[in-house]
């Protein structure tokens, strides 16, 4: 089969095609034959290596991670194949950290079954980003009616988000990104304001949208743009951090704090292992909104898997709206 490695870090230049055995599922996991991945951003931070940051530094052979969609081939030892009706021939969708393959195993403890009829973007989105979108906006403990603010909204999780915001009640979204064609990609992914924050005033403009302050910020870029938006916070408002795709690390001061603002992490393999039947029953949750139509997801660009460095090169230009998926 067809995989992707680097062995060295840097640019998309790095990403190889090789040739490599099929894995073999062992113990509770499956064997599933890919049919479209999702790729991922932070997998371009991972290839960076090192000079990425400390959290991004990981051992060569590099691997790229992604969220397979495709159908089950075989199973492992102690998967049984006739409980409840056997696995082998079903559409599933799984999250794993060497995705980028004809062929991935997966454990059957998170594997996602597709629903009938959902296309392959929406199906993508079951394994990770359905459920990060679900999982911030519940640990920034959103209420019906506040005002929420979503960074990089034309992301591929980011324009979940948006929608998911509204679904679960949220009276106003505003969401952040940079140039006219993301702007308007989010206003019409459910934005009520779009805001460029590429601009150096995007602050002020947030605060003219929400002059009583933000109840609720989805955060995945980190640095400046965190500690701007601290200041935008109603009383008791929370910011949320899922991810730090500036690569800047910078600390939060106490004192900005003390003007009842808090902020939380999510992690969603944190939020696995910490109760894994909710992590469970979130992944259910967002397969019924995406069954229902409640929520949609854009496919920017479908990629043959050779082109691996192309999806790469989309990311790091923010070139994309939405979703970038590499077919095997």
């Amino acid at each position: 089969m067809r995989r992707i490695r680097y062995y060295s870090y840097g640019g998309p230049e790095v990403l190889t095609v090789e040739q490599a055995d099929i894995p073999v599922p062992g113990p509770g996991q499956v064997l599933v034959r890919a049919s479209a991945i999702g790729a991922n951003f932070v997998d371009t931070k991972l290839r960076r290596g090192p000079s990425s940051g400390p959290i991004f530094d990981r051992p060569l052979p590099g691997r790229l991670t992604g969220d397979v969609v495709g159908t089950v081939e075989a199973v492992g030892p102690g998967v049984a194949v006739d409980q409840p009706a056997s696995l082998v021939g079903r559409r599933v969708a799984t999250l794993s950290e060497d995705a980028f393959a004809e062929y991935v195993v997966a454990d059957l403890d998170w594997l996602a079954e597709v629903p009938s009829g959902l296309d392959v973007g929406a199906a993508s989105m079951l394994p990770l980003g359905g459920p990060t979108a679900l999982g911030a906006l519940r640990a920034g403990r959103l209420a019906p009616g506040e005002t929420v603010l979503v960074h990089a909204a034309a992301g591929g999780i980011g324009h979940l988000a948006v929608q998911l915001a509204k679904v679960l009640g949220a009276g106003r979204v505003i969401a952040t990104a940079a140039g006219a064609a993301k702007l308007d990609f989010a206003l019409d992914h459910g934005a009520d304001v779009a805001i460029d924050y590429s601009a150096d005033d995007w602050p002020d403009q947030v605060g003219k949208a929400a002059p009583d302050g933000v109840d609720v910020i989805l955060d995945s870029i980190g640095g400046q743009t965190l500690l701007r938006g601290l200041d935008l916070l109603a009383p008791l408002g929370r910011t949320v951090v899922y991810g730090v795709a500036s690569g800047d690390f910078r600390e939060i001061p106490v004192t900005s704090l003390f003007a009842l603002r808090s902020v939380v992490g999510f992690s969603l393999l944190a939020w696995r292992a910490a109760d894994p039947e909710a992590g469970r029953r979130d992944v259910a949750e967002i397969a019924g909104h995406l069954a229902a139509g409640r929520l949609r997801t854009t496919v920017h660009a479908c990629l043959p898997l050779d082109e691996a460095a192309s999806a790469h090169r989309m990311f790091e230009e923010r070139a994309h709206r939405g979703r970038i998926l590499l077919l095997p």
